[in-house]
């Protein structure tokens, strides 16, 4: 690993999102507070006196699940919990990318060092210098339903330190005998409760849930900048930004999104060109963009908090509480904070979405934009944007459909011992498509408003938006007639995605706030 990569110090139950946000965008190293390692020992000091003492305790000598009440002798203990790891490994599907893995090890390694879950710290110190060295697991995308924890995905996370199946290092797939043997390990024999300990938790839907966060505030910001840029294009009026009016009605996300957009509309000589224009009112993608987009801005933020506490969790079972000497059973591998939180992240991936394609609609129909017919000269000849607006209108449907809530899912599972289930996995592993969906709808709508505010030149818009204009000619040209439009479509989806916004809308994010309200 390179000498400029960061070194970020966890504190278990202290992890912000900012830093969960850096782990995910970029390779980093992981320390562990001094403080969490005395809370580990105590912990894994208890399991090892109910061990000796022959006491039956769930999760440390039994079986699991439906098999709860069959005792393991002490000498199969660590045959238990290898057969556990394997067993449990049933994943299908593509791996989950290394930047969703760097989250679910991180927050594996938060989670066991709350010091409620009895492992050894040399566990927890093998996961660390995996994640250090770059040893990615291979984890299949599918297989979880999310209710004792995300069994199957972190059973192939667990594979890794026993030297069993592969590991990913910079995209290559290596044996994980290979991936230990890089750090100066050999693969770990598990102690009572280990193995339960790493399989059991929320890690992978919390980490899937996590990137459809940090993806959507990406999607949020874009959602903003281009609904600026199209209120420009077609000579909006800003009078629906007016502070007092959202004071007035008093919802937080709407009257910090009314206060940005007019930041980013300040100084525009567009703007100054039609103050006496007569025009009284908007379509409501324009008019009601502080409230619509306020309303996916609450909803961002609730997200944010949930996930964020989810991700300092001590979510495996059972739970250690070595102040007592107990060990508890209970449930908070169940995940359905995670698949509530998922599913209002859905709603507003697709929202973000489905007001931005209504905007580009508006955009290209003269009666109501006053822009040529299409954003394109010489039309019949050209058709412009018409067909982008197709596409976008197919990637907003489809999402209306990925949006169904996951959470209101359930199958039984483990002979009914687990009758009731999150969903969680499905429900946050969805998000991916819909950011890439809404990026894209978004990508052509600002790509459209740009073509939109040309048409108006030498007027001048905003300083701000003036800047962003340069970026999005950057990657796209002005349409002066037809031609291959899906590679410019693509450079806006990408446009639409990244994390570079004015300092104005990244203070509205969750992630890069100083606290999750």
């Amino acid at each position: 690993m390179s000498g400029s990569v960061q070194e970020i110090r966890l504190v278990p139950g202290e992890v912000d999102l900012a830093t969960l946000r850096t782990i995910y965008q970029s390779k980093v190293t992981l320390t562990l507070a001094d403080d969490a390692r005395a809370a580990i020992a105590r912990a894994h000091e208890t399991v090892d006196a109910i061990v000796a003492s022959g006491n039956v305790v769930y999760g440390i000598n039994t079986g699991f699940g439906k098999l709860a009440q069959t005792q393991i002798p002490s000498a199969r203990l660590a045959e238990l919990q290898r057969n556990l790891v394997l067993s449990h490994s049933v994943g299908l599907g593509d791996l989950l990318p290394d930047n969703v893995a760097r989250l679910v090890v991180a927050t594996k390694i938060i989670s066991l060092a709350r010091g409620h879950s009895g492992v050894r710290i040399e566990l927890i110190e093998a996961l660390l210098a995996l994640f250090n060295a770059g040893v990615m697991p291979c984890i299949p995308e599918k297989g979880s339903v999310g209710a004792s924890g995300d069994l199957a995905p972190l059973a192939h996370l667990s594979l890794m330190l026993l030297g069993e199946g592969q590991v990913r290092v910079d995209g290559e797939l290596i044996p994980a005998t290979e991936g230990l043997a890089r750090v100066g390990l050999q693969p770990i024999v598990l102690g009572p409760k280990e193995g339960l300990a790493l399989l059991n938790g929320t890690q992978v839907s919390n980490a899937l849930a996590l990137r459809g966060l940090f993806e959507a505030e990406n999607l949020f910001a874009a959602g903003l900048m281009a609904g600026a840029l199209s209120l420009e294009a077609i000579k909006g009026s800003v009078k629906p930004y007016d502070a007092r009016i959202h004071e007035a009605r008093g919802q937080v996300g709407q009257i910090n999104v009314a206060a940005a957009v007019s930041s980013l509309l300040a100084g525009s000589e567009i703007l100054g060109s039609h103050t006496h224009c007569g025009r009284v009112q908007d379509p409501y993608s324009i008019r009601c963009v502080p409230q619509v987009m306020g309303a996916c801005l609450d909803n961002l933020s609730h997200a944010a908090r949930v996930l964020q506490i989810e991700a300092n969790a001590a979510s495996d079972n059972p739970l250690v509480f070595s102040d007592s000497g107990d060990v508890i059973s209970g449930g908070n591998f169940h995940a359905e904070p995670v698949a509530f939180a998922a599913d209002i992240l859905a709603l507003a991936i697709a929202e973000i979405g489905a007001i931005s394609e209504r905007r580009l609609a508006l955009l290209l129909d003269t009666g109501l934009s006053g822009l040529p017919p299409f954003l394109v000269n010489d039309g019949g000849v050209n058709s412009g944007f018409m067909i982008a607006q197709v596409t976008a209108a197919a990637l907003a449907s489809e999402n209306k459909s990925l949006a169904h809530p996951g959470s209101v899912d359930s199958l039984p599972t483990s002979a009914n011992q687990e009758d009731h289930v999150s969903m969680a996995t499905y429900a946050a592993r969805r998000l991916g498509s819909m950011c890439f969906n809404t990026a894209a709808v978004v990508g052509i709508e600002a790509m459209a408003a740009a073509q939109g505010i040309d048409f108006h030149r030498p007027l001048q818009s905003s300083p701000t938006l003036e800047q962003e204009m340069s970026r999005i000619r950057e990657k796209v040209a002005f349409l002066d007639h037809d031609r291959l439009l899906a590679p410019d479509i693509e450079s806006m989806r990408l446009w639409a995605s990244a994390p570079a916004w004015p300092e104005s809308l990244t203070a509205l994010l969750p992630s890069q706030r100083k606290t999750v309200n």
